[in-house]
């Protein structure tokens, strides 16, 4: 496809000095190539009474000092005085007779040209808004163009070249095209509060918001942007930044599948860790300031999740040598304190800070229990007396 080319080598656009130049020019018609959109008339030495052909979806623009003259539709037309005052005007043509003038004419093609690619080849980098690091995009498509002002046209495209080619075309769109989607992602991802890693997803809400953008752009030289599809959107899979979005994105979901925040995942990391130092556990809670009953805000369905959970992980820790007293772990407002022998637990029991509903841990049991459930505790909670007899009552 070529926009209009004077270099070919069969004569029929060269504007050479042939036998055709001595004489008037009786017919004008297209002799371009099918997929061309502006074609130049190879000769300017014209006549009034000369015949103007032109094809359908095209138009015939009669330039002649670089200024437009007159534009002509689809049809045959007789060049006179009468059928272009412009032209009458700029070169005083007399009414009636055969009188010759120059002009050019340019055939320009009105019919949409579509499957036009553009694409990034190379990455580029753009500052994902959600994560703050840079990720490099690609995108590639297609587009379809349409001849909407011819006058504008050859204004801003053609002006006083004699070649403009496809490639020159094509390599001034793309340029257009990709500083447009690289300001585009990060625009789109800010608006959408959305990483750069889930734009591919968005393709079709991106291609149609780059449509309207890019459609003022092509308007200013007289093409109409018929459309604008992005196939494809893709970031490169082995940079460091995208693997560590995909890995946070991937923490992300796992938090929103089990029902926690990132917040309540760093108290399960403290409370993994004070397992495994269970004698500065109490400590680990207390300096961190994040024990359950401290108004973390996490609520009392979370604090009976990290009960159990902490019940499991001390479990499952590889307990420490038993000591020569039975020596329990207690947990009381929330906070595991201990180890603390029965004598200490005795006093507990009797100022009421450990009850029958009180979890206890000691070495050998397989999780947390309550202490009225300890055959061995029992007997600090005195016995449950029986129902009185019936003569009592």
């Amino acid at each position: 496809m070529g926009f209009f080319s004077k270099n070919r080598t069969d004569g029929e656009t060269y504007d050479g000095q042939g036998a055709e130049r001595k004489g008037l020019i009786d017919v004008i018609k297209y002799n371009g190539l099918p997929d061309e959109i502006v074609w130049k008339f190879p000769y300017e030495n014209l006549s009034t009474a000369s015949q103007l052909i032109v094809n359908q979806s095209q138009e015939a623009v009669f330039v002649r000092g670089g200024a437009v003259c007159d534009i002509f539709g689809p049809g045959t037309h007789t060049l006179s005085a009468n059928n272009i005052p412009v032209l009458q005007k700029l070169i005083n043509l007399p009414f009636g007779g055969r009188t010759p003038f120059t002009a050019e004419v340019w055939y320009v093609s009105k019919t949409v040209r579509r499957n036009l690619k553009f694409g990034t080849p190379a990455p580029v980098t753009v500052h994902d808004p959600l994560y703050r690091v840079p990720i490099p995009m690609r995108a590639f498509g297609e587009y379809g163009i349409r001849v909407s002002d011819s006058a504008m046209l050859l204004g801003e495209l053609v002006g006083t070249l004699h070649i403009f080619d496809t490639k020159s075309i094509i390599e001034q769109f793309k340029s257009m095209i990709a500083q447009e989607l690289n300001g585009c992602f990060g625009k789109f991802s800010r608006e959408k509060q959305i990483s750069l890693i889930d734009l591919p997803q968005y393709s079709s809400e991106i291609s149609k918001y780059l449509h309207d953008i890019l459609a003022q752009e092509f308007k200013q030289y007289g093409l109409s942007l018929e459309n604008f599809n992005i196939a494809n959107i893709n970031y490169k899979d082995d940079d460091p930044n995208v693997q560590e979005v995909l890995s946070a994105q991937s923490r992300a979901m796992r938090r929103n599948i089990e029902g926690y925040t990132y917040q309540q995942e760093r108290q399960f990391d403290v409370m993994e860790t004070a397992a495994g130092n269970e004698g500065s556990a109490q400590s680990a809670f207390m300096g961190a300031g994040i024990g359950l009953g401290m108004g973390a805000g996490i609520g009392a369905s979370f604090g009976q999740q990290m009960n159990n959970i902490s019940g499991q992980t001390m479990g499952a820790q590889t307990p420490p040598p038993p000591p020569v007293e039975t020596a329990y772990h207690v947990i009381i407002n929330g906070v595991q304190q201990g180890p603390v022998g029965m004598s200490a637990l005795q006093n507990m029991v009797a100022q009421g800070s450990v009850t029958r509903e009180t979890y206890v841990w000691k070495n050998g049991m397989p999780q947390w229990s309550k202490a009225g459930d300890c055959p061995e505790l029992k007997a600090l909670f005195g016995a449950t007396p029986p129902p009185p007899p019936p003569f009592a009552q």
